[in-house]
């Protein structure tokens, strides 16, 4: 994995108050007292049925790297607030914790643990910031853009928001995200570099105008690319000269040459209109095979219409809406405390709030998935106790958390731990998969939802049940603290 931020310490990327909170610990004798965090995320942006995991790279790759240089210390020295034991302690310090996380490509839903750091309190509190900035965000990117690709009903999907992405790791990380969640390839040139990604793209309407005429602009790019040739046919008028230019230089360039033209894109106008026309011209010109790529401003919403008003698109490339996902631009990603060790004993801690959806499920937990055996679609997920078992050779009953007299027995499913433990001792003990290989996870996790669930409006809620022991450990906490 390269460190797209170069040498850069990154340690000091987090917010102010772990270090005041890492200090106030120390001083309290409870810094080395073990606590159990968990990263979870209440709502599916744009109102969806599944999110998608991803940034858990780039944490493990945070947490190996976790030191503090004689110029973070002396920074933190020079705002008066800590002692000078916590300073030599951060000066030597180590990351010791142990960490379990969904794996990337994952489906994941409200609620679930998908990370648990487990040492510590002055590490695992230190180490929030960064968990949840590398994980809310690539996990938002990748489940825009599996929306997007799925309304592409298969035709293929490209990234190409580089320039609209927020700051240049936001366009990096944004299309590795991308790529996880489906999209074939990447306008970002360095994503390619650093992670495989296949970089795509052919020229922008600068190329087409620098020259005296478009028929000269087509026929110069053909000569140089006869193999790739892709011209973007709406600088001045799609159906009367950029299509019959391209045409033109299709039978006089690249025929003779022996090549046969890739594609068209546009890129303005009513696409699915001209798309139409424009098909029409290809095949009567003896060009069915030249593909019509789609750009400007799409998103799911936007793609699924075309579609349904028979746009004739072969791809699409997608930039702001996927890169920002500005229609919901939150993860919400959350850390919280679950669990702490007295005399080797873990005791369960719990957040009460007034608005239910913000109490948390405390303890040290495991996450289940239960898959039916004949469909081998996912029936639901299941939070338990650290040390519970699910049996899958015998019935089991699930239950709504939130209406628990919603009960359902199932049988013939099979039983899957969904986390793996990444950390242990502060020694990574994870294979980090390549890019690819996530993606193709992803793409086969996806198919274990039905697609009731995928639906963008309205979609059928996935349930995320308690085991019963998990739940009598949540009421006994509530009842204690008065609810």
């Amino acid at each position: 994995m390269t460190n797209l931020y170069g040498q850069e310490n990154l340690t000091m990327l987090t917010d102010f108050y772990e270090l005041t909170m890492a200090n106030g610990f120390f001083e309290n004798g409870r810094g080395e007292q073990i606590a159990y965090f968990d990263m979870f995320f209440r709502n599916v942006p744009d109102g969806g049925g599944a999110a998608i995991m991803a940034g858990l790279e780039q944490v493990i790759h945070y947490l190996k790297n976790l030191s503090f240089s004689e110029e973070d210390i002396d920074f933190l020295r020079s705002k008066n607030l800590f002692s000078e034991a916590f300073l030599a302690y951060l000066a030597k310090f180590k990351f010791t914790c142990d960490v379990w996380a969904v794996p990337e490509g994952t489906p994941i839903f409200p609620h679930e643990p998908i990370v648990t750091v487990r040492g510590p309190a002055m590490q695992a509190q230190f180490v929030e910031t960064m968990v949840l900035l590398a994980i809310n965000h690539q996990s938002l990117i990748a489940t825009k853009a599996n929306r997007i690709v799925r309304a592409a009903e298969g035709r293929a999907v490209m990234e190409f928001g580089s320039r609209r992405a927020q700051g240049f790791n936001g366009a990096v990380y944004g299309a590795r995200a991308a790529y996880i969640g489906g999209c074939v390839g990447t306008a970002c040139t360095i994503a390619d570099r650093e992670f495989g990604i296949p970089a795509l793209g052919t020229m922008a309407h600068s190329w087409v105008q620098l020259f005296d005429s478009e028929y000269e602009a087509f026929a110069a790019y053909a000569k140089v690319y006869p193999h790739s040739c892709t011209l973007l046919v709406d600088t001045y008028n799609v159906l009367k000269s950029g299509i019959p230019n391209a045409i033109r230089v299709f039978n006089e360039v690249l025929l003779p040459m022996g090549c046969r033209p890739k594609g068209i894109r546009l890129d303005s106008g009513d696409i699915t209109y001209l798309t139409k026309k424009a098909r029409k011209m290809l095949d009567d010109a003896g060009f069915p095979d030249c593909a019509i790529c789609a750009s400007n401003s799409l998103d799911e919403y936007i793609i699924r219409d075309m579609i349904r008003q028979g746009a004739c698109i072969d791809s699409f490339g997608v930039g702001e809406r996927l890169i920002t996902a500005s229609s919901a631009p939150v993860f919400g990603g959350v850390y919280k405390l679950a669990a702490i060790e007295q005399d080797g004993t873990i005791v369960p801690r719990i957040k009460v709030s007034e608005n239910v959806a913000k109490i948390t499920n405390p303890c040290f937990k495991e996450l289940w998935r239960l898959y039916d055996h004949d469909t081998g679609k996912a029936i639901a997920d299941v939070i338990t106790l650290h040390d519970e078992v699910i049996d899958d050779t015998q019935p089991y009953e699930i239950f709504d958390p939130e209406h628990i007299w919603k009960r359902k027995t199932i049988t013939n499913f099979r039983a899957v731990r969904l986390r793996r433990r990444i950390f242990e001792n502060g020694n990574c003990v994870y294979e980090t998969p390549t890019v690819s290989q996530i993606r193709d996870y992803c793409r086969e996790q996806m198919d274990t939802l039905w697609d009731e669930v995928l639906r963008f409006e309205n979609p059928h809620k996935y349930y995320v049940d308690l085991s019963q022991a998990l739940w009598d450990e949540k009421q006994k906490l509530l009842s204690r603290h008065g609810h």
